[in-house]
């Protein structure tokens, strides 16, 4: 088995827990026979199944030249630009002045919630006889202290609450799975392979594999034209969010990721040329996945249903 590691994006706390075996097993590659006729994917699956990046290019590349991975590597060249928050607007991005203000929407309303029910309960509990009208109302009281308390010393405790409680929203798993497809896509369709990927709450990334990558990023060797492909796939799923969604979500963990790699490069950014990568690399990503709706919407559906990556792949072809 081949020796590599992950860039994971959405979620960067996702990296470890997917290396469990379960996450191996849910993910494991199963065999296709809805390939076209004549198409073996046996090589593409086994080399997945390796997690050997070097041997899923080559499948994938042979797969190319012989007339079926047409959309593999189909934007292999990015260059960066100047760009403005016109360009990001004219796209159909909405409110792109706003796309990097992290969203509290999903953390209000878990604390609103926590603080109303447990200040109704205690109203409710106050009216109990004796002792237990004092005690009961205390405790349930101190129950809104301690989640603030927690928020504010160590909000990162409260993420897991904070995701379940997310699904009640209507829109909720239907933004992660166009979210985490964009992130899929876009990584296909400038060359880098795809490791894995979650639609469970809390745990939503894809992985990339590619060990070159990996190296650069962890020496801080990673030049513009590595930068910019990265930072593309970074804001993919922003990208996509921006594009049918008035406020933008999960956009915390994508800055995190590009912060991540513009760290890791050489040489240094300026502060003004980090606000252009990630408004050019969010117009770029944008426009992919714009271009390319009929597939994003067919891979949005394939992850949804818990699809492999072979299937996924397949589904991209499909629809192209």
């Amino acid at each position: 088995m081949a020796s590599c590691t992950m860039i994971s994006l959405s979620n960067p706390a996702s990296l470890a827990a997917s290396s469990s075996s379960s996450d191996s097993r849910k993910w494991r590659v199963r065999a296709s026979s809805s390939a076209a006729p004549g198409v073996d994917l046996k090589t593409l699956e086994s080399a997945i199944e390796k997690k050997d990046s070097s041997a899923v290019k080559e499948a994938l590349d042979e797969l190319r030249e012989v007339g079926w991975a047409k959309k593999w590597s189909s934007q292999p060249y990015v260059s960066r630009r100047t760009t403005s928050l016109r360009e990001l607007t004219t796209l159909g991005i909405k409110n792109a002045e706003t796309l990097a203000v992290p969203s509290v929407r999903n953390d209000a309303a878990f604390l609103f919630t926590v603080v109303g029910t447990t200040g109704f309960i205690g109203l409710l509990a106050g009216q109990l006889p004796g002792d237990w009208g004092f005690f009961v109302p205390y405790l349930v009281g101190s129950i809104s202290l301690v989640v603030l308390g927690v928020g504010s010393t160590a909000p990162g405790l409260l993420q897991a609450a904070i995701s379940s409680f997310s699904s009640f929203f209507p829109d909720y798993q239907e933004r992660i799975a166009s979210h985490e497809a964009a992130h899929f896509l876009v990584a296909y369709l400038l060359g880098l392979p795809i490791l894995g990927y979650s639609l469970d709450i809390g745990k939503e990334h894809v992985n990339l594999i590619d060990q070159r990558l990996e190296k650069l990023i962890y020496s801080g060797q990673l030049d513009a034209q590595e930068l910019d492909r990265l930072a593309v796939v970074a804001m993919a799923g922003l990208a996509a969010e921006g594009l049918k969604y008035d406020k933008v979500i999960g956009q915390s963990a994508d800055l995190f990721s590009l912060q991540r790699f513009i760290n890791r490069s050489k040489p240094p950014l300026t502060k003004d040329q980090q606000q252009n990568l990630t408004r050019w690399a969010v117009l770029f990503a944008g426009s992919l996945i714009k271009n390319d709706k009929v597939i994003h919407e067919a891979l949005i559906a394939a992850m949804s249903k818990k699809a492999t990556i072979v299937e996924c792949i397949e589904a991209i072809e499909k629809a192209a």
